[in-house]
């Protein structure tokens, strides 16, 4: 059941959350239209440093011929690639979920 004080809630929220529409500077990012707050550009911003960092390992290991390094550095890559893409998409899906509980007069 939907009261003032719920109703009054959400909107606060919502008009917080509305405040956030800048850009991501997230190279991996493909969808900057939806809104994003601080935590999450700083979170993709720290799991895009460390893939790179894995990618320049991983090359820092085939120049010195060390094989079964670099592709064990490559798997390690792809795996947090796939995290991160992953954690990006459940994060989507809550924000969309959150909004949704808006009424549509909002």
């Amino acid at each position: 059941m939907i009261t003032r004080s719920n109703l009054a809630e959400q909107l606060r929220e919502y008009q917080i959350r509305s405040k956030h529409d800048w850009a991501s500077v997230s190279f991996f990012s493909s969808t900057s239209n939806l809104t994003t707050s601080r935590v999450d550009v700083v979170i993709f911003v720290i799991w895009e440093l460390v893939i790179f960092a894995c990618v320049v390992f991983t090359c820092v290991s085939l120049y010195l011929s060390h094989l079964r390094l670099a592709l064990i550095l490559i798997c390690f890559t792809f795996l947090l690639f796939i995290c991160m893409r992953i954690t990006k998409q459940i994060r989507l899906a809550r924000k969309k979920k959150r909004r949704m509980l808006l009424p549509l007069s909002m």
